[in-house]
């Protein structure tokens, strides 16, 4: 007989039963389950097996090409990327990448719509029991949001289909679990709470008399990031901003069902903070938001960041890498792929700008600004040993400044 071949949390990742309801989580059935489960596989055997094939393609066949053709190595990503493109490794590999992203949308977006209704009316109700959800009907979406199908969702996360719709943050929340192999924890928030844990962190190790009072978390989406910080500061008063109303929506219904109450959901631009004060917020922070931004765009909100943040406050954004620092040109590619192939077209740009430089011009001194590397802790039944998915797994970089006159916290 043949022996089987053994199945293990390596091969396998963890199934969405094992994500954490709440609220306004969508109902799955048996037959979504499956088809949920089958996608995260699929990107599992993308992430362990298929992607390390890139770079065997590229040292054994597409950079000796390129040398043989110009006498000289690659000497930025965008070379490495039309050279790679040629390649037909690279092209199953990232077809099938794309493939695997717009079948988990298509997939979320029918689980959503079947209940599109249910869905509002949980929200709806959370927010008749609940205050500290403001919506502002009048507030245009900016080009960069409008004209985006993030990570190829048709409509993005703004669409709205009925009255009250919160499909599109639903499906981004079930989606969410799917495409990261349950490596975000049970409720997605692992980048949250690795903040949270920074922060405790660095306030024990140097900074005892940080205690913040009012947070601004900006892009706050359907809230993944911005309940654990809530939970870790209990005392705080925290503001959360989007532009999307289904996201808003969504997150508020969210974060009460979850027992968290001391966030306030607002819709409005991280362009335009007039609503606020100078000098208000003692720690004003974004998560995988700079790359959602227009060149424009960018600076602009760092300036408002600036503004309202009170002296000797925390600003804080996490992101994967800056394409600094000797970061080689071939995993600059491979971090680039978003910005080519999943519907980010401002990534490329914003990983390439010096942020040192940009925190610089708000008015920060280069004394004062730190960089940290946030990791997420190990969840149940996650395999460790993933390897590198350049850009999906739970690693990231928190860029950000203290005040020149306290002790620093570089690399905690």
């Amino acid at each position: 007989m043949k022996k089987q071949r053994r199945i293990d949390s390596y091969d396998v990742p963890p199934p969405v039963t094992e994500a954490q309801a709440h609220g306004v989580y969508p109902l799955l059935n048996h037959d979504e389950r499956a088809r949920l489960n089958f996608v995260a596989a699929c990107n599992r055997v993308v992430t362990s097996t298929l992607t390390p094939g890139n770079e065997l393609a590229y040292e054994r066949q597409v950079r000796p090409k390129f040398i043989a053709e110009h006498q000289r190595e690659p000497e930025s990503r965008h070379e490495v990327r039309r050279a790679m493109n040629a390649n037909p490794f690279h092209q199953l590999w990232s077809a099938t990448r794309r493939n695997l992203m717009e079948i988990r949308q298509q997939t979320g977006a029918a689980i959503v719509l079947r209940q599109i209704d249910d869905l509002a009316t949980r929200a709806y109700n959370f927010s008749q029991e609940h205050s500290g959800r403001e919506l502002d009907v009048t507030l245009p979406l900016p080009s960069y949001v409008a004209e985006v199908d993030h990570h190829c969702m048709p409509g993005s996360y703004h669409r709205e289909l009925t009255s009250g719709d919160v499909s599109p943050a639903a499906n981004y929340d079930i989606g969410f679990y799917v495409t990261t192999g349950g490596t975000a924890g049970p409720l997605n928030d692992a980048a949250g709470r690795a903040i949270a844990n920074w922060v405790n962190e660095v306030r024990r190790a140097s900074r005892p008399d940080f205690q913040p009072k009012r947070i601004l978390d900006i892009g706050v989406a359907a809230g993944h990031s911005v309940v654990p910080i809530a939970q870790s500061f209990p005392e705080a008063e925290v503001t959360a901003l989007d532009v999307s109303a289904p996201m808003l929506r969504y997150a508020h219904a969210r974060a009460h069902s979850l027992g968290v109450e001391n966030v306030r959901f607002m819709q409005m631009s991280g362009e335009d903070l007039s609503r606020f004060p100078n000098d208000h917020f003692d720690w004003v922070q974004t998560s995988f938001f700079l790359h959602e931004l227009s060149a424009r765009a960018l600076p602009a909100v760092l300036r408002e960041c600036r503004r309202v943040l009170k002296p000797g406050g925390l600003p804080l954004h996490l992101e994967q890498p800056q394409y600094d620092n000797g970061m080689p040109v071939f995993e600059q590619f491979m971090r680039d792929w978003d910005a080519y192939n999943n519907s980010e077209p401002f990534w490329t740009a914003m990983h390439a700008i010096d942020l040192d430089a940009a925190l610089q011009a708000t008015g920060f001194a280069q004394g004062d600004l730190f960089r940290a590397r946030l990791t997420a802790t190990a969840e149940p039944n996650v395999d460790e040993q993933m390897g590198q998915d350049f850009g999906r797994e739970p690693v990231w970089h928190a860029y950000g400044a203290w005040s020149a006159d306290e002790e620093m916290a570089h690399d905690a």
